[in-house]
């Protein structure tokens, strides 16, 4: 996709703060001074076995993306693809499930559209709005600034451990817990502080999002890989070789642009490949801010640090 977008270019406009250019995490569409439109769009096939929980994974992975602009999701169209003979009550759970998860963030549902299709899929075109002086993008990393991240990692293996039937059921829990939890606080911790840079880590990995944020911003992430979260269980399973094909993909693509300064372990170096679905807010702040997050929010933890641009946009040490 990269590859064509490349080769498209951007209708001009004044008011586009935010387009396709720099695989931000959604459009930013000025308004007035003080007002400006967040939209993103993402939708799936089923992850997990119930119909409800997906749909409420659905929404949560859709609306990361507004709060990952520092932007307050206000309304969304439902995106939905179901068998023609499918069945209604499970339908109805997967609606259910999305509504429960807008409901909790405050963000109204206002429509949608279906087709039909043998393969279900399910998410939302989601529409937020942001001060325009304050937005978040992945471009901002400045030097010297702290890295930051807000969930733990390992819910692309944990699903695949699942699929195989492999997975014990705290440690689905768990993920499927993590997947739920909506971004919402970490956000509003956003506004609190003045953070430089912001993505959501989703199905690039976390490998893939600082990737995007290096060269985005200019400089090279150091990121200390000790330092880095996983939910249980997903080392267990990486290393007995649950491993999803969006994984290796990521691997193979940003692999060559990633300096490991020591060996890892091959199943800690390969979660830090894996594809996330609504996954944590991946941040920059100076280090006053830093620290004042520690101090009053527990969900954003260090990971590592900008330094001046280098050979690679990637260190591991």
């Amino acid at each position: 996709m990269d590859q064509v977008l490349a080769r498209v270019p951007a209708a001009p406009n004044e008011n586009v703060l935010v387009g396709f250019e720099a695989s931000d995490d959604a459009g930013v569409y000025k308004l007035s001074d003080t007002c400006a439109l967040v939209q993103t769009v993402d939708f799936f096939t089923p992850i997990v076995d119930d119909p409800r929980t997906f749909g409420a994974i659905a929404a949560a992975n859709a609306l990361s993306d507004i709060y990952a602009m520092a932007g307050r999701p206000i309304s969304a169209l439902s995106i939905l693809a179901y068998p023609r003979e499918g069945d209604l009550d499970t339908l109805e759970a997967i609606l259910r499930g999305g509504m429960d998860k807008m409901t909790e963030a405050g963000c109204a549902v206002i429509g949608g559209h279906s087709v039909a299709d043998d393969e279900i899929k399910f998410g939302y075109a989601v529409t937020g709005v942001v001060n325009p002086h304050r937005i978040a993008t992945n471009a901002g990393a400045r030097e010297g600034d702290v890295v930051m991240f807000s969930k733990a990692l390992g819910t692309g293996v944990i699903g695949t451990a699942l699929k195989r039937g492999i997975a014990s059921p705290e440690h689905v829990q768990a993920a499927i817990d993590s997947m739920l939890t909506l971004n919402r606080e970490a956000g509003e911790m956003m506004e609190l502080h003045n953070v430089h840079a912001c993505t959501d880590v989703t199905g690039f990995g976390l490998i893939g999002h600082v990737r995007e944020m290096a060269l985005a911003s200019g400089y090279t992430f150091e990121i200390e890989v000790e330092r880095v979260r996983f939910l249980p269980g997903a080392l267990d399973y990486a290393r007995e070789g649950a491993v999803p094909g969006g994984l290796k993909n990521n691997r193979d693509f940003a692999s060559c642009q990633v300096d490991k300064r020591r060996e890892l372990a091959p199943e800690v170096e390969a979660l830090l490949y894996d594809p996330q679905t609504s996954g944590g807010l991946l941040i920059t702040v100076c280090e006053r801010d830093a620290s004042a997050l520690e101090l009053n929010y527990d969900g954003f933890y260090r990971v590592g640090r900008v330094l001046p641009a280098r050979d690679f946009p990637i260190v591991l040490v």
